[in-house]
């Protein structure tokens, strides 16, 4: 088995069919399973799916206990020699699976990859090639919002969208990493119920030597924020994740760094509450 794509469903049953009609179509010449986990939705239309594609095996979670360890669960039973975290509001655009796999294959020391994201408008997501958050990218994300051609700019405006290079952060939306690698380092942490997991572990597999990449040849439609009610919930959600990738890395190691950014995000996080009410 060459590839186990893991896809964790939460009340999404349209765009979760989308998804896996998508790989039926575009991945072929390799030997691959599919793992749905649905997360306690509330909207149990998903279980139609089971008849509709009976050679993906699905997996139902009595409660939602977040995406990380929806995925670590699916992981623990997946065969590949590679993973594909996949987000199930996802399409995969074209025949280019193996070209990936391939190209991770040269790769010495490959940690992960992602590739180039667009939403429905097919407009550029910038989410798909990151920096690590620190003191200055991190302000430039929270207030500013400018772009500059800058390696240490939040979401590398240095790298072109159809490039490929090494990156610090990809998206969970769609991660490509050898499963063996994933389990050495420790894999997504528990901690996390929903955002920031991703940004942890590409953080994790650079401070133990390997690489990451962006791969902005090929591409993906992604149905951005279609699967998230903004409301104080996701928010909490949120800032509650990026405080807990904070305190891990930068708190005792960092504190300058790391006073900053909590300052930061309490701030940001107050004037988004205000925005709701």
């Amino acid at each position: 088995m060459k590839l186990s794509i893991i896809i964790v469903n939460y009340n999404v049953t349209q765009l979760l069919k989308n998804c896996l009609l998508s790989i039926c179509k575009y991945v072929k010449e390799v030997h691959y399973e599919v793992i749905v986990v649905d997360n306690s939705s509330t909207d149990t239309s998903w279980r139609s799916l089971i008849s509709e594609f009976p050679e993906f095996k699905f997996i139902s979670s009595e409660k939602n206990e977040g995406f990380s360890k929806a995925n670590n669960k699916a992981i623990k039973t997946a065969k590949g020699e590679y993973l594909l975290l996949l987000n199930p509001d996802t399409e995969i655009e074209g025949f280019y699976i193996k070209d990936i796999l391939d190209f991770a294959d040269s790769k010495a020391n490959f940690g992960c990859l992602g590739v180039r994201m667009h939403d429905a408008n097919g407009v550029f997501l910038p989410e798909s090639k990151r920096s690590i958050p620190d003191m200055f990218n991190s302000f430039e994300k929270l207030f500013v919002n400018f772009k500059k051609n800058s390696s240490k700019s939040y979401y590398r405006s240095d790298i072109d969208e159809f490039d490929i290079a090494e990156v610090d952060v990809i998206t969970g939306a769609f991660l490509l990493v050898k499963k063996d690698v994933y389990e050495k380092v420790g894999g997504l942490d528990d901690a996390y119920f929903m955002y920031g997991e991703d940004i942890d572990l590409c953080y994790t597999l650079l401070k133990n030597g390997y690489q990451n990449y962006y791969y902005g040849k090929e591409s993906i439609l992604h149905h951005k924020g279609e699967s998230t009610i903004k409301n104080e919930v996701y928010l909490e959600r949120f800032y509650g994740a990026m405080q807990i990738f904070i305190n891990k890395y930068y708190k005792d190691s960092k504190p300058i760094q790391y006073s900053f950014l909590k300052a930061g995000l309490k701030l940001r996080h107050t004037i988004e509450k205000l925005k709701l009410k």
